[in-house]
């Protein structure tokens, strides 16, 4: 009998395998030596940028903190970032809070008055305003966007003389309807509560319930305000910073001291220490600025929460 595989003809004939010593060994990934994959370079770059720029903002910071803990000899005769030997910030707040018979409990209750009219009547503006304008159609509809964006570009120093100005005929500068009514337009806060309610509220959602017989305005605080909330959250944040903070529209609207708002009231503080002979020492400005900016960290605290959910609202699929 012959060799039936010697008679195949070549073609037919099954290959040899090929002698690989054993299992197969998967593909092996080269790589540059010393170079890491999936970690560029440029991560690094990164890393260092972002530790300038948290140096650039906690240093300020904790020389504030620390140096409201010395007495004034305590500030000449120690080093900027470290403690004195005597720790007196609760002297140095007790004296900031009856200093001239409490004025700087006036400045910050002014301070507040400006921030919950002004920032919160910006607030509920931008929020009516950025509604209609995302959910509804009229005409001169693209006029009032270009109004809005070329509000947005316009620096607001730019209208502290004309708006002083005209405050001055009607009769309001010297007074805080001078500094509270401008701090109602915010150009910025109603553009993004333009962007984020048009994608934020869904039509078929505002149509479901005005088929279910829900009126405009039923609509609008049941339907759209709760989902408005982080966009809600986000502007007031910003008018809030920018009302606290405002320095120049006080600073050419009010005389009278017992107006001021934080912001000018320690800047007056700052310069009469400079002043030879007189009475306000630099540890009560320190004190002062660290006790102002105590509300604007406990705001983004407590806000923090809500802003976080609110931005990560619909990212899960049901």
């Amino acid at each position: 009998m012959s060799d039936t595989s010697s008679s195949l003809p070549t073609a037919a004939r099954p290959a040899p395998a090929p002698d690989t010593g054993g299992a197969r060994r998967a593909p092996r990934l080269r790589t540059r030596r010393g170079r890491v994959p999936g970690r560029p370079r440029r991560s690094v770059l990164l890393t260092v940028l972002t530790g300038l720029v948290l140096l650039y903002t906690v240093v300020p910071l904790l020389w504030l903190v620390i140096s409201a803990t010395k007495t004034q000899e305590g500030l000449a005769d120690s080093s900027g970032l470290w403690f004195a030997d005597d720790f007196a910030l609760w002297d140095n707040i007790s004296e900031t809070f009856s200093y001239n018979d409490g004025i700087f409990v006036r400045w910050l209750l002014n301070t507040l008055l400006y921030v919950v009219v002004g920032a919160g009547g910006a607030t509920l503006l931008a929020i009516l305003g950025g509604y209609a304008l995302a959910k509804f159609n009229f005409p001169g509809k693209r006029g009032v966007f270009a109004v809005v964006i070329g509000a947005v570009a316009v620096p607001g120093t730019a209208l502290a003389v004309p708006t002083f100005l005209m405050f001055s005929k009607m009769g309001l500068t010297d007074t805080p309807w001078a500094v509270i009514i401008p701090s109602l337009v915010s150009p910025f806060g109603l553009y993004l509560m333009w962007v984020f309610a048009t994608e934020a509220i869904p039509n078929e959602l505002m149509e479901a319930a005005r088929i279910d017989g829900a009126g405009e305005i039923r609509t609008f605080f049941q339907v759209a305000l709760p989902l408005l909330a982080p966009g809600t959250v986000t502007v007031l944040l910003f008018t809030t910073v920018a009302t606290w903070n405002n320095y120049f529209l006080p600073l050419i609207m009010l005389k009278d001291p017992d107006w001021y708002p934080l912001t000018l009231g320690l800047d007056a503080w700052n310069n009469q220490a400079q002043t030879i002979g007189g009475d306000v020492i630099f540890n009560l400005v320190i004190t002062g600025s660290l006790l102002t900016i105590v509300p604007l960290i406990a705001a983004f605290l407590l806000l923090q929460k809500y802003w976080q959910s609110g931005l990560a609202a619909g990212s899960v699929k049901e």
